[in-house]
């Protein structure tokens, strides 16, 4: 079987097959890209604005096509596709709006330094590599492409094998959408490219959304190249429930949480740590959710979860709860995958786990839940950030105490208090720990592929235009 190609999850089909750029067409590419930055970054920030926002008008008018493509290569439901076209337009829009405040001019105390003028300007440092997932085929690359091209920047991605037409459709909408050609360019190769695509010199940066051996192998390239990266990992994320919260609204949310696109997230809560007052009211309430479930084709507007995107990731989730379950963990409910074609699991609560399961320790990609029990906050603290992980967080309670702690004391990039973890344009993302390093979204993801420079002026200098200027 060809490594890229559309292979419908819920069937198994094969649909589509693409063959791998030759490293001469690789570097064509590059070529295009780079060619495209000299062209992007001499723009105005309210022309690129202008092409931004006919791009969120090609992705709210093509929505149901281009969710459909995404819910044929990785499985997600139709209705969950058509959110995430939705969304990236918006984010679209965000920055194109936001863009002339995010990139002008911060003036600085110029008469503390001896200066007549003194500002900090923000300018785009060339092509970007992006090497994105496949669970959020569109929001993850959406999420670095709009703040990397609004800041005059072009991308290369290197997307996952399994959604190539994902992949190509979002390079045609901005080039439809009225960017110079090769503004954003999408090259079909295996990852062992990845360390051609670093190392030449024309590329000047790298992001990555995935697992923690890629990130730690982006990160050894782009060091041994001095190139800057930002990594957003796995999470194993945690879910505390406290005698003070809402357990019916707790439980609720926490299905959402764990069976968003389909068990499939980086930050889908996955440790539900709870307080035994409430334990086993919370565990019978969300056991009973998650069986009621409906898993099914994806495309049916009355399925809840779709299948996995990969045989290879069923399997190894099944792994997972055959594990804990063979020493001595209890599974409350599903725990075993359905006959018949597609790479399905039913929606899994698993509770009774020690240190020797790897459920204990190991993010399970897949709709599973590990339920642990304790007896107060500095335990539940304790299991929250027993883990090399650290990217989201969840904390239920009503008391306003407990409240200001879990903000402080939970060891993750994003901590949600009486709510699920969301990606918001307007609020930084990233995590810590082995879950990365540097944040995508709001003015901080724009500004991490700049060139945050310093402006000094002295006496007898014309004005340089502090506080005005925006690329």
């Amino acid at each position: 079987m060809p490594h890229i190609a559309t292979t419908n999850p819920a069937t198994g089909q094969v649909l589509k097959t693409y063959e791998a750029m030759s490293t001469e067409q690789l570097d064509d590419a590059i070529e295009r890209t780079d060619l495209a930055f000299r062209q992007l970054r001499a723009t105005t920030v309210d022309q690129r604005a202008q092409w931004m926002n006919a791009a969120a008008d090609l992705l709210d008018a093509e929505r149901d096509e281009i969710a459909r493509i995404m819910t044929t290569e990785m499985g997600k439901t139709y209705a969950s596709a058509q959110a995430e076209v939705t969304k990236c337009a918006t984010a679209a829009r965000f920055y194109a709006d936001k863009a002339p405040a995010f990139l002008a001019d911060e003036p600085a105390d110029a008469a503390a330094v001896k200066a007549t003028q003194a500002f900090i300007r923000y300018q785009p440092i060339g092509v970007v590599l992006a090497v994105m997932p496949w669970n959020f085929p569109l929001w993850q690359v959406m999420r670095f492409a709009a703040p990397a091209l609004m800041a005059g920047n072009t991308g290369l991605l290197k997307h996952a094998s399994n959604v190539p037409q994902t992949a190509l459709l979002l390079e045609d909408v901005f080039r439809r959408a009225g960017f110079p050609e090769g503004a954003f360019t999408t090259v079909l190769v295996d990852s062992e490219a990845v360390d051609h695509i670093l190392s030449d010199p024309r590329v000047r940066a790298a992001t990555l959304t995935g697992s923690e051996p890629a990130g730690r192998s982006i990160a050894q390239i782009a060091g041994r190249e001095l190139k800057k990266t930002v990594l957003e990992l796995g999470g194993s994320d945690p879910f505390v429930v406290m005698p003070s919260a809402d357990v019916d609204r707790a439980a609720e949310v926490a299905t959402t949480a764990r069976c968003q696109n389909n068990g499939q997230s980086c930050i889908a809560a996955k440790r539900f740590i709870v307080h035994t007052d409430v334990f086993d009211a919370f565990a019978e309430k969300f056991a009973a959710n998650m069986a009621a479930l409906r898993v099914g084709d994806p495309m049916d507007p009355n399925t809840d979860v779709g299948p996995l995107a990969s045989e290879r990731g069923r399997d190894e989730v099944h792994a997972q709860v055959r594990d804990a379950a063979d020493n001595g963990a209890t599974v409350l409910c599903g725990g075993e995958p359905p006959s018949g074609d597609g790479w399905f699991y039913p929606p899994t609560v698993v509770t009774d786990l020690t240190p020797r399961m790897r459920m204990w320790s190991e993010e399970v990609f897949g709709p599973v839940a590990g339920l642990f029990r304790v007896s107060s906050y500095e335990e539940a603290i304790e299991v929250a950030n027993g883990t090399s992980f650290g990217l989201g967080s969840n904390a239920w309670t009503r008391d306003p105490a407990e409240q200001e702690r879990f903000a402080t004391d939970l060891d993750a990039g994003n901590v949600f208090i009486n709510g699920m973890t969301t990606s918001y344009p307007e609020l930084p993302f990233g995590g810590v720990k082995n879950s990365g390093y540097g944040r995508e979204l709001s003015a901080l993801g724009m500004r991490e592929f700049c060139n945050t420079k310093t402006v000094w002026v002295g006496e007898g200098a014309a004005s340089a235009g502090a506080g005005a200027h925006a690329e």
